[in-house]
């Protein structure tokens, strides 16, 4: 019995004899190393690209280089290159993990609260927090790029460009909500999200130069916005 028992399929010496297994066992355990190190080369790019963009806010998309960044963060600039390829994909990379940390702090955070004007007023205040407390080191990532890129075509200024429309277009979707509801005054969504934007860019600014009342001051003028009918 014991020796019928050693030849049944998948035990004894007759695994050996299985065709394909040890070369099925050594496939999957390079599928999974390939796997890990996939994940790591995300997970670096990652680190890298938001290193990027606090450097970006102070600096200037412009003023990155794949060599500062790999000695900041201690890594090749060989390995930091097989990751990006070049400049403007660093730069567009960094743009993409600025508007990620945005979403999550300024507009994901105010999803909670109803559409219309509680919303709006959940944005702007999530905005202001952002510009308080920096979420990156130069204040505003768009108001330390936009400028610099608005004549100059090409990947990175679409890219940023096509940030900033979307900001204006949430800002103006949620005042459509709000004069639907009667919640404000009938306003031109589109005009209002302009200058909404406009108050907050000034009191980034206005921060970054030391102006402390800025953020009450901008409160005040957005209030005008959302205020009741009458």
């Amino acid at each position: 019995m014991s020796e019928l028992a050693d030849e049944r399929p998948g035990t004894g010496a007759a695994m050996e004899s299985v065709p394909g297994t040890a070369r099925a066992t050594d496939a999957a355990g390079t599928a999974g190393t390939s796997d890990r190190r996939l994940l790591r080369g995300a997970q670096t790019r990652q680190t890298i690209a938001r290193h990027a963009a606090d450097v970006a806010s102070l600096e200037g998309l412009s003023g990155l280089s794949i060599g500062r960044l790999a000695t900041d963060l201690g890594l090749s600039k060989s390995g930091v290159q097989t990751l990006f390829g070049t400049k403007e994909r660093l730069q567009v990379a960094a743009a993409e993990s600025a508007r990620e940390a945005f979403l999550d702090a300024v507009v994901r955070t105010a999803w909670s609260a109803p559409r219309g004007a509680a919303r709006l007023r959940a944005l702007t205040e999530h905005w202001i927090a952002y510009a308080e407390a920096p979420l990156f080191p130069g204040g505003c990532f768009w108001a330390a790029n936009l400028a610099d890129f608005d004549s100059r075509p090409g990947k990175v200024r679409d890219t940023l460009s096509g940030h900033h429309r979307d900001w204006l277009d949430t800002l103006s979707g949620e005042l459509r909500e709000a004069v639907g509801a009667e919640e404000i005054a009938g306003v031109d969504a589109e005009l209002t999200a302009f200058q909404i934007d406009a108050v907050l860019t000034a009191a980034n600014i206005a921060l970054r130069l030391g102006a402390d009342d800025a953020t009450a001051k901008a409160r005040r003028v957005i209030d005008g916005f959302l205020a009741a009918p009458r």
